[in-house]
């Protein structure tokens, strides 16, 4: 797979430090770009929730929180679709061997289910850069 994020012509693209408090950053993003591309109120929750997740893994885990890394978020508009790029500058992380948040042992567990939503909420999740980049897909409009 092509790198995701060197590789796409982005509508709009944002960098910042891998604070938590730069989700705001992303948050107003997300409103600009829904606004932007008339997406359906109904799709909104999922873009949020979804983004958000990526960047706080991004931030959190790719990062460590180590404020000299970057955190690069991008989208691209295309075909009645919003496709945003969250990329960390950390090692990745192995995405297919994530366990279960909905399995018994692990539901009381504090963390373990970003991947999970993202997957759940958007119509497309993409991971490359050994999952240091994510790319997921939304539809603006309800099917």
């Amino acid at each position: 797979m092509a790198n995701l994020i060197e590789d796409v012509e982005y509508t709009e693209r944002i960098d910042f430090p891998s604070k938590a408090e730069n989700i705001a950053l992303v948050e107003k993003m997300i409103d600009d770009v829904c606004a932007k591309h008339n997406v359906h109120e109904s799709h909104y929750g999922n873009i949020l929730i979804a983004i958000t997740e990526a960047v706080n893994n991004a931030i959190h885990h790719g990062n460590g929180l180590d404020p000299s890394k970057k955190v690069t978020v991008g989208y691209r508009g295309h075909d009645g679709k919003v496709t945003f790029f969250v990329k960390d500058q950390g090692p990745g992380f192995d995405h297919d061997s994530l366990p279960d948040p909905t399995e018994p042992q692990n539901i009381e567990k504090p963390h373990g289910r970003g991947v999970f939503l993202m997957r759940a909420l958007a119509d497309m999740v993409a991971f490359d850069d050994n999952g240091a980049t994510v790319a997921m897909t939304f539809s603006t409009q309800p099917q």
